[in-house]
């Protein structure tokens, strides 16, 4: 399983960044950009959490 973005929908609020501060970040100009984008299986429910929260529905699990 790994997280993706769909970086139109992105608006960088952050609230991923909260949830998962390993695996997601706001660079210098304020983007979000995924640190690991692979998902290990102790991890699962936590990143589906972290999508479920994303307030543009911007991240999704593959």
């Amino acid at each position: 399983m790994r997280v993706t973005c769909d970086y139109d929908l992105c608006e960088s609020n952050a609230v991923c960044v909260g949830m998962a501060p390993d695996v997601f970040e706001l660079n210098d100009d304020d983007d979000m950009v995924i640190l690991q984008a692979e998902v290990p299986p102790e991890r699962e429910e936590e990143m589906r959490q972290v999508v479920a929260s994303c307030p543009r529905s911007a991240l999704s699990l593959e």
